[in-house]
């Protein structure tokens, strides 16, 4: 009887330790401390998945979200999906830690209120107006490109491979005779330009991600091609350029297009995500920009024309990811913008035959937080006017050519993914001197255009939106 006695006592020693064990170690999420894993996430992941894990919500999940697969997912990374491993940035209970606060974004999927919520369509500026939105534009998940045609209605082209014709009135029509391409990563259905004397000629230029399989695997690059477009159909499609080499990378492809006063057409085309072999490389495509005419030749002025074995189209070269070009007309110049690592985006002005350094030199750092270069400069790179520190990931970006927005004249609009907003860099000669953020939590703005009306025109993803930026009085 003792013996039981002292046994049973034993049991519920040991059952109350452990008890009292599981609820000191496994907190409730809204008891637990998760500062420490939060400032990691903040400096280590938010510059690709949002500074508050919206990114994380109501998702479909390649490889799980269960702790074990996000474990191995962050220590060892997954380059299928351009995620870097931080095995040597974290200890094993700094990941554990960071897996549970992923966690709690995951299970309050629909519960969370990441940013102010916009209540209002006018928002303020430090201007004598505010601006109203005016909706042109809604339904769409990625509108990727904006272009504006000669009988007032405009094409928009959605990531997931759709072109689509909006009238004056709102409506919608469907394009017929797109390049086959799908959503590929950051790749799909991307940027649209019209030829100078379209109007003439009919002939509208598309980038998308042109996909091949391998075995088991697809691959995909960025490529241009021109069309005729007439009665809501593109045909006669032409092949201009094609930007090798493929690879299974679903990210850094770049695609902006942009005419210039002579009429010729510039490509961005990002590094696809092979940093140390593409960028540098006058026989790649990636990581540069490129120029040709508008058939495709290549004009016989350009830079590496001469050069053996360098690729005849390539004007600037050590590029990362640009996804902005604009011509400033107060100067001539194009300008581009490109996404850095984690800090470090660039603003730059294209020069021919110019090497922007990507990647010996950068202002960022490796996502996991290590350093790929020491050098911010150095001889023979140029440098950038303006870079971002954390990075605001550009994308898209124009020059307000018109009146319509008193004192904005020839100042620079950049759309941010990141933080949401509309950046408006105030330009004297070629130096920011200072920036704006305008709509404020309006969402990831994935372009800005200047309307032929004058008025800017910016394009919102998920939901998809284009708004029209109308300026109140005051």
């Amino acid at each position: 009887m003792k013996r039981k006695l002292i046994l049973s006592t034993l049991l519920s020693i040991i059952v109350g330790w452990y008890a009292c064990e599981q609820k000191n170690t496994v907190k409730e999420s809204s008891e637990r401390d998760f500062s420490a894993a939060r400032d990691r996430f903040t400096n280590n992941c938010s510059g690709c998945h949002g500074a508050q894990m919206q990114a994380f919500t109501d998702r479909r999940w390649k490889h799980g979200n269960e702790p074990d697969s996000l474990y191995q997912t962050i220590k060892f990374g997954r380059e299928d999906l351009g995620m870097p491993s931080f095995k040597d940035a974290f200890t094993e209970e700094e990941l554990l830690d960071l897996v549970a606060y992923i966690r709690t974004g995951i299970e309050k999927t629909g519960q969370y209120n990441f940013y102010e919520q916009v209540v209002s369509d006018t928002f303020p500026t430090t201007a004598d107006f505010q601006l109203k939105l005016d909706t042109v534009y809604s339904g769409g998940s990625i509108p990727w490109g904006m272009a504006f045609l000669p009988d007032g209605s405009m094409l928009v082209s959605e990531k997931a491979g759709q072109l689509y014709q909006i009238g004056p009135e709102g409506d919608k029509l469907k394009i017929e005779g797109v390049p086959e391409t799908r959503e590929f990563g950051q790749g799909g259905l991307m940027d649209i330009e019209l030829h100078p004397d379209f109007e003439n000629n009919q002939t509208l230029f598309l980038t998308y991600s042109k996909l091949k399989v391998e075995g088991e695997d697809t691959l995909a690059t960025t490529a241009v091609s021109s069309f005729t477009f007439a009665n809501g159909t593109l045909t006669d499609p032409k092949e201009l350029l094609v930007a090798l080499p493929f690879s299974k990378k679903p990210y850094h492809f770049g695609s902006r297009l942009e005419f210039d006063p002579k009429g010729y057409l510039f490509l961005s085309v990002g590094d696809r995500g092979s940093r140390d072999v593409n960028p540098q490389s006058l026989k790649s495509f990636c990581g540069k920009i490129h120029r040709i005419n508008s058939d495709g030749s290549i004009p016989e002025n350009n830079p590496f024309v001469e050069v053996d074995s360098a690729i005849a189209s390539i004007y600037s070269y050590g590029h990362r990811n640009p996804q902005g070009l604009a011509f400033n007309s107060s100067d001539g110049h194009l300008w581009e913008h490109e996404h850095g690592p984690r800090g470090g985006d660039e603003l730059n002005i294209i020069g021919k035959g110019f090497n922007y350094g990507w990647p010996e030199v950068s202002f960022g750092i490796n996502y996991d937080g290590t350093i790929f270069t020491s050098d911010t400069v150095g001889e023979g790179f140029e440098e950038p006017i303006h870079y971002w520190v954390p990075s605001i990931a550009p994308c898209g970006m124009d020059f307000i050519d018109s009146d319509v927005y008193p004192g904005w004249e020839n100042h620079l609009l950049v759309a941010s993914l990141r933080f949401r907003y509309l950046n408006l860099c105030k330009i004297e000669g070629t130096k920011v001197v200072s920036e704006e953020h305008l709509l404020p939590n309006i969402g990831r703005i994935r372009n800005v255009k200047m309307g032929p009306d004058g008025y800017i025109y910016v394009a919102v993803e998920n939901p998809g939106y284009i708004f029209r930026l109308l300026p109140i009085s005051r």
